[in-house]
């Protein structure tokens, strides 16, 4: 679907067996067999039809019913309401050539930046039907997004093609991605049941058209799951949302707050996903969930163009419609760009220490490197198949960090254009369904997986989504004070001196209680501090009531 990285747990596999960039003998992570989900063939066939008839429907209401939901009117029979809607379809949403050529005229142009642009390579995880093979994958998604933004300015200036226009022609243009989205899917399958390419078929055609029968069609270095992961959706989103400051621009003469607030979140989301292309690699999405018409179309046609409601109602009404007062957006921008920190950060941790633990980390210097993007030496617990779950960072606070921030990602694109219209909020809807059915989903497998180790970790880290505030006041409060003082006053070490090169004799004793009171307000739980030796991790408590001048702090690994 969306890149949303699915973690059944943020563990990293047992070290085992001889890799030479390409097979691995010993342990494999694909699954054997898949279980009927969205429920079976039936749920599949009416999701196949349902997705496209719902973006039609959200689209009729936006443009035709001033964002209201289209209901037929008192003396219109349901025949009459639904040929009613069909008109307007085929009237303001007809598939055109023009259509068709701005449409694939970025598909291809995108695909080409995917095998040309500058980027990285890395292997995917162990694939137990290729024999242990692990694919190479080319990631070139961020210099793809920065080359695709000068092209469309470039266009724009120019006056050949004027960014406006994906918001006059948005409902052809969507019509085409729906169509395309069919087209693809059709294609995949296909060509895999010719090629002799099936895997973990269900027996049901429907459910394996809906869900996939190839786990990785490819051709050379292009991965076309990959590539319809961040380039395809969320460069498209982005896109549609600048087209509407663009078509505001033209018509007012300026850019409303509200649409400039849209644009940012946008462009840090999709700028997030191209610069963490790599980290997909590993992903469940990628090792294990097949191309099928589930992530082919909800990836060209349904996030893009679903999810863009927010942007279209701020096109489709004056921006009196929805001001907000500035104080309260500049709070309100203050409030997103932490959480943005939260998720980067967050998944920053998790990806660093998976990586990290395979020899598989590259670091890249895109833009913005957050802070707290890694946990040096981090908490673990090992399970009993010798995977190792982290309880460090972000992960010690909540177990979900990076799902958070995405919930209230979801809730602040619809409540930038208020409460008038439920079409902006159908994100929000359609994530939180998602995000919970997901991620029951993945605690029953992690503690069918993992067993005593995941009842420990739930046991250590108790909160889902919602952390006690103490606690995570407290803890990044003292990741953020040691840290700069350790770096400050530690014995003939600058700055730059990096903090695992320490030794365990050189200790730092600091008070707590002088350098941060509301810290030490906050809480009556046990301070926890660990080793500034990498090669140390041990825990340390310090209880209330005692002097706070004898908690040694050393290096965080928070």
């Amino acid at each position: 679907m969306a890149v949303k990285q699915r973690d059944p747990a943020v563990a990293v596999p047992a070290k085992g067996g001889k890799e030479n960039g390409s097979t691995t003998a010993t342990k494999f992570t694909d699954g054997a067999s898949d279980e009927f989900e969205f429920g079976g063939s039936l749920g599949a066939m009416l999701l196949i039809t349902g997705f496209p008839l719902l973006m039609w429907y959200m689209w009729i209401g936006a443009t035709y019913y001033d964002g209201m939901l289209p209901l037929p009117e008192s003396n219109q029979t349901w025949a009459d309401f639904g040929r009613h809607l069909c008109q307007l379809v085929y009237e303001g949403a007809y598939p055109t050539a023009k259509a068709w050529a701005i449409f694939w005229t970025f598909f291809i142009l995108e695909a080409v930046m995917y095998c040309y642009m500058p980027g990285v390579s890395n292997f995917g995880r162990p694939l137990s039907h290729e024999g242990g093979k692990r694919l190479p994958y080319y990631c070139s998604a961020y210099c793809s997004f920065y080359a695709t933004l000068a092209i469309a300015a470039v266009l724009h200036v120019t006056g050949v093609f004027p960014l406006y226009t994906l918001i006059d022609e948005f409902g052809p243009i969507m019509s085409v991605a729906i169509l395309s989205g069919f087209l693809n899917s059709f294609i995949v399958y296909i060509q895999a049941i010719v090629r002799g390419r099936t895997h973990r078929l269900s027996g049901s055609p429907i459910y394996d058209f809906f869900i996939g029968v190839e786990l990785n069609p490819r051709i050379g270095i292009l991965d076309f799951k990959m590539f319809y992961e961040v380039r395809i959706p969320w460069f498209i989103l982005f896109l549609i949302t600048c087209s509407v400051a663009a078509r505001q621009y033209e018509s007012y003469g300026y850019v409303s707050a509200e649409v400039v607030f849209l644009a940012g979140a946008h462009y840090l989301y999709a700028n997030a996903c191209a610069k963490a292309e790599q980290m997909i690699i590993t992903s469940w999405d990628m090792y294990f969930e097949k191309l099928g018409f589930l992530l082919t179309f909800w990836n060209l046609a349904g996030v893009p163009f679903s999810y863009c409601h927010c942007a279209l109602y701020l096109a489709n009404h004056h921006p009196s419609e929805y001001h907000w007062n500035r104080y309260a957006l500049a709070a309100f921008s203050a409030l997103y760009i932490f959480f943005y920190w939260m998720w980067d950060s967050a998944n920053g941790q998790k990806n660093a220490f998976r990586h990290k633990a395979k020899g598989q980390l590259v670091k890249r210097n895109t833009f913005p490197q957050v802070p707290w993007q890694a946990v040096e030496n981090p908490k673990t617990i090992e399970t009993d198949t010798g995977d190792h779950i982290m309880v460090d960072g972000w992960f010690a606070i909540i177990r979900k960090p990076n799902y958070v921030p995405d919930m209230f990602f979801s809730m602040s694109w619809g409540l930038i254009t208020g409460f008038k219209s439920p079409f902006p909020w159908f994100y929000f809807i359609f994530f939180m369904v998602m995000i919970i059915h997901r991620t029951n989903r993945d605690i029953s497998r992690c503690r069918r997986k993992y067993g005593e180790a995941w009842k420990r970790y739930e046991r250590e880290v108790p909160y889902l989504f919602i952390p006690n505030m103490s606690s995570l006041v407290r803890m990044v409060a003292l990741h953020s004070l040691s840290y700069k003082i350790i770096r400050k006053t530690h014995f003939g070490v600058n700055n730059s001196t990096p903090l695992d090169t320490l030794t365990t004799s050189r200790t730092l004793t600091i008070s707590v209680l002088h350098v941060c009171p509301v810290v030490y307000a906050v809480s009556s739980a046990p301070v926890k501090t660990v080793s500034l030796c990498s090669s140390h991790n041990h825990n340390h408590n310090h209880k209330p009531g005692t002097p706070m001048q004898t908690c040694i702090l050393r290096s965080t690994s928070w």
